[in-house]
């Protein structure tokens, strides 16, 4: 049984209802701090539109998501969100993409925390280059500075390994080691059964709206991980 003091956000019968389509159904779900958690699943399995439900970018059609908390800051102000679109600026540089947001998220020294933010995704020496300039990779780690800037209780990520060469990705990985060592609480989201696994503590499988799996790391075996994926996309819940 978790701890509810350790809670975070806590997912009650969450259901996302489009004209016919039941994208999320009845989903129960909870969100420990320092948990890295990752939600596996086909294309159109619901993944996306339960992200979105999270960040507060929509309502459920059903249930309730409630951030445990004891200060008055809102959901959507305790969240960093990467989705599929960067929301970068490509005619301006690293740096003044980041200062721009930090401004908008209302941070004192923005400049300052932008540069620190460079340094930690290892973009420093190409802060001063336009975005339009930079790689895939590099896009994806300046994408999750801005994300990270206000200091989120909560980073979701929506496919963040999607269009990223061998090089990237590995690079990308080691930047997520480094946030959850640090202990932050991190929502995963992949159709790719290999990215995340390494670093999650927590796996979920979601097909068609409903979440029919769910374990701790330590319960599945990596190398056989795949094969209990297919079992359980094909064959309903476990």
């Amino acid at each position: 049984m978790s701890d509810p003091s350790n809670s975070l956000v806590l997912l009650s019968r969450v259901t996302k209802i489009f004209g016919l389509v039941r994208a999320v159904l009845d989903v129960d779900l909870e969100v420990c701090r320092g948990d890295f958690l990752a939600i596996f699943g086909p294309n159109g399995a619901g993944k996306t539109t339960l992200l979105r439900m999270v960040s507060g970018l929509t309502q459920p059609t059903s249930g309730s998501i409630q951030f445990e908390s004891n200060d008055d800051h809102s959901g959507r102000d305790r969240v960093g969100y990467v989705s599929h679109q960067s929301f970068l600026y490509n005619e301006l540089t690293g740096l003044e993409n980041l200062v721009f947001y930090g401004r908008l998220y209302g941070i004192g020294k923005a400049r300052g925390r932008a540069e620190e933010m460079l340094v930690k995704m290892g973009l420093q020496d190409a802060r001063y280059q336009r975005v339009g300039t930079y790689s895939r990779g590099m896009k994806q780690r300046l994408t999750l500075a801005r994300a990270l800037l206000h200091e989120p209780d909560l980073l979701l990520l929506d496919e963040p390994y999607t269009g990223l060469d061998q090089h990237g990705s590995r690079i990308f990985t080691e930047v997520l080691k480094g946030l959850k060592e640090e202990g932050r609480t991190v929502l995963l989201i992949t159709h790719n059964l290999g990215a995340g696994l390494e670093l999650c503590g927590q796996i979920v499988i979601q097909n068609k709206g409903e979440l029919v799996f769910q374990a701790s790391r330590g319960q599945v075996d990596a190398s056989d991980f795949e094969r209990l994926y297919f079992q359980v996309v094909e064959g309903g819940r476990r």
